[in-house]
């Protein structure tokens, strides 16, 4: 049920774009140094993002404006989710830093550039095996006398490789610490591995009384996993969420009609409406059936399906018939 481009970079998007969420992150993940220093509580997401077009399938950007030691600074989060190490990521980062560079030079006479604290977050199949050391990257640097080092661009980026992350060790609220167990798991080559991940994930969210908030992350992870997914249908998560609690499948029904009334805003594109859409274009009649017996399955009513998947009623109530609903 692939539907959304780029699922990993949409998903980071709309969990670390979250002030509260990268405040989270920060105040657990942060060197000890920098915590010390950064204005955590005046954290604003600037809308900018500095990736090259051609990059973008494989690398993610956020810049929050902060402040450290009582001036404008910034935190840069590179999220990389290739699925091969690169031992250019210092250099894509530090065009990327020059950039907002750019951006923010000549505003006030005589004013210096910002400080900007790089990090990277690895989202990826492997360890990372690569220094985050930029100067490490060039050529015979090893054999040059020790003075000449101040001649040559040099700088760290703070790395949180995902894949060395211990479960029964991450820090932060709920939100964060199922997001981070989610995107580890979501390359599990095992479908039941994930789905106990995924259900471990449910019954921690309905600890929390199910405050609408987390109704909006759980709905985020439904359309995340879906997409990144290909071997797993809504009707997986359906059966994951009624051996977690009989309550769970009616809010998968509440999800499933904000997902058909709403359109999956806030930066996950048009989702179900933009699948159906693409599939009638495309001719797949067989996919418009498959995504109204999933709406069926969800407790929507039969003119609701018909009118999304712009079947007949006729044939979304033989449907309803095939799947025994």
């Amino acid at each position: 049920m692939a539907i959304i481009k780029r699922p990993h970079d949409k998903f980071f998007k709309e969990i670390f774009g979250k002030p509260e969420v990268m405040k989270d992150f920060l105040q657990n993940y942060l060197p000890a140094e920098i915590l010390a220093i950064i204005d955590i509580k005046n954290l604003t997401l600037e809308n900018n993002s500095f990736i090259d077009e051609e990059l973008s399938e494989n690398y993610s950007d956020l810049l929050f404006k902060t402040g450290i030691n009582q001036k404008e600074s910034y935190i840069y989060l590179l999220f990389e989710h290739k699925s091969y190490l690169s031992q250019y990521t210092s250099l894509q980062l530090l065009k990327y830093m020059i950039k907002i560079w750019d951006s923010k030079a000549g505003k006030e006479k005589n004013s210096k550039l910002p400080l900007i604290i790089p990090l990277v977050i690895y989202h990826g199949r492997e360890k990372w095996q690569i220094d985050a050391n930029f100067i490490k990257i060039i050529e015979g640097i090893e054999d040059l006398p020790s003075g000449i080092n101040k001649y040559i661009p040099d700088y760290e980026y703070v790395l949180y490789d995902l894949t060395t992350y211990e479960a029964e060790k991450l820090k932060g609220n709920i939100i964060l610490t199922e997001t981070i167990k989610i995107m580890q798991a979501i390359f599990h080559q095992d479908i039941n591995k994930f789905k106990e991940v995924l259900a471990a994930a449910l019954l921690n969210l309905e600890n929390q009384d199910w405050a609408e908030e987390y109704e909006r992350y759980f709905f985020t992870y439904i359309i995340y996993i879906l997409n990144a997914r290909p071997d797993l249908e809504l009707e997986d998560i359906y059966e994951v969420s009624q051996n977690v609690s009989p309550e769970r499948s009616g809010k998968i029904m509440t999800l499933a009609e904000k997902l058909y009334n709403e359109g999956m805003e806030k930066g996950m594109e048009k989702g179900i409406e933009k699948g159906i859409e693409k599939g009638r274009l495309e001719g797949k009649l067989e996919g418009q059936r498959k995504t109204a017996k999933n709406f069926l399955r969800l407790g929507l009513s039969p003119e609701q399906v018909a009118e999304a998947a712009e079947l007949p009623i006729e044939e979304i109530l033989q449907l309803k018939k095939e799947i025994g609903n």
